[in-house]
Formats: C-alpha cells, sequence, structure tokens
C-alpha cells in the first residue's frame, strides 16, 4: 500500500472542493487551501493545471491511490474498446476497497482499503486482502462473519451521508452485496463533478 503523508482534509482543502460530501471535511468552513499560501489569489488556470487537477481529484477520491497505479489504469482503459474516460471510471469502480466503500462497509475510501487489507472481505467466499483487486459482474462480496459486529462497519452502514448505488446490491443484515454491473460515469454518485476526459487528455499530452 503507498504511502499518504497528507491526512484525507488536506486532500480537500488543497483541491478546494468536498471530495466525499463529507459533513465535517474542513472545506466546508475553509474553501482556501492548506498552508501559510493557501489563502493567495489565484490566476486564471492553464490547460495543463485544469487537466491536474481533474486527475489529482480522481485520484484522490478512491484513497489518493499511486500515480504508478493509476497510470496503469489509464493504459487499460486506452486498450480496452469502447471510450477510454468511461473505461477507466468502470475500472476503477471494480476496484475491491471501492465496491467495500460503495456498499457501505466502511466509511471512507481510506477505511475501506484497510479493512481489505486486514483480511475483513470474502469475494464469493474466498478471503481477498488486496484493494485494487477487479471485482467481476456477478460477484459475491461480504464481510467476514468475525467482522460483521465490528462498530466501524455497523456505523459505516448506518451512516445517511450516502446511498448504495444501483449497479450493486446490499443487505446489511447479513453485511453482503453484489457488484451487479460495471457503472457508466453517469451512474457513479459522486459528490464533486469528475472529468475523467479531461485525465485522458492529460496523459494522452
Amino acid at each position: 500500500m503507498s504511502k499518504r503523508l497528507e491526512s484525507k482534509y488536506k486532500i480537500n482543502r488543497r483541491l478546494g472542493v468536498n471530495l466525499w460530501g463529507r459533513a465535517k471535511s474542513p472545506v466546508n468552513r475553509r474553501e482556501y487551501g492548506p498552508g501559510q499560501h493557501g489563502q493567495r489569489r489565484k490566476s486564471k488556470p492553464s490547460d495543463y493545471s485544469v487537466q491536474l487537477m481533474a486527475k489529482q481529484k480522481l485520484k484522490g477520491y478512491y484513497g489518493n491511490i499511486s500515480e504508478k497505479q493509476f497510470r496503469k489504469y489509464y493504459e487499460e482503459a486506452v486498450r480496452r474498446k469502447g471510450d477510454t474516460s468511461e473505461n477507466l471510471i468502470g475500472l476503477l469502480e471494480r476496484r475491491l476497497d471501492a465496491v467495500v466503500y460503495r456498499l457501505k462497509f466502511a466509511i471512507t475510501p481510506f477505511a475501506a482499503r484497510q479493512f481489505v487489507n486486514h483480511g475483513h472481505v470474502l469475494v464469493n467466499g474466498k478471503k481477498v486482502n488486496i484493494p485494487s483487486y477487479l471485482v467481476r459482474e456477478g460477484d459475491v462480496i461480504e464481510v467476514r462473519e468475525k467482522s460483521k459486529q465490528l462498530a466501524a462497519v455497523l456505523d459505516a452502514s448506518q451512516t445517511g451521508e450516502r446511498d448504495v448505488p444501483e449497479y450493486m446490491e446490499v443487505d446489511h443484515r447479513q453485511m453482503k452485496g453484489s457488484f451487479l454491473r460495471t457503472p457508466k460515469l453517469g451512474d457513479v454518485p459522486y459528490p464533486v463533478q469528475m472529468e475523467p476526459n479531461l485525465v485522458v487528455e492529460f496523459y494522452s499530452r
């Protein structure tokens, strides 16, 4: 797992958006960036900086995954048939930690990554502890029996901050869900606008 040197809320402030739509995000109170230069007046961004910001938002949303891994997703999205930006979103949403987050088994993408890493998740009845594991359509994802009563899991499943999207289904009494289909960009409930087309432009320069 890549080291994340800054806190997740510093990512919010650096990007100037409430990336995960959480009520406790400090960007709700301070829209300027972190640090002593955070309140400086910003000039009109260049095309490059707009594309870079789009990439940082998307990368940050999924737990601030490493640049190396994110580029691999882009390269795989290019290799596949169809729209590259839609393919990129589909690959990111198939990550096991993203699925665990979407099913409300964890309160944040960072917590979902740790939850998978610690061996609390089963895919089709088998333990998988790799957050970047790509789930397939029809796969059944569940919390391991010994972990179903963990306070963090129960709190996440009961949160009203977000809903489980239509491309998944879940039974929170059994802590079990299914990945029904790979979503399109318009299906994904991002709290902020994501622009994967700009990410594609960034890498294809």
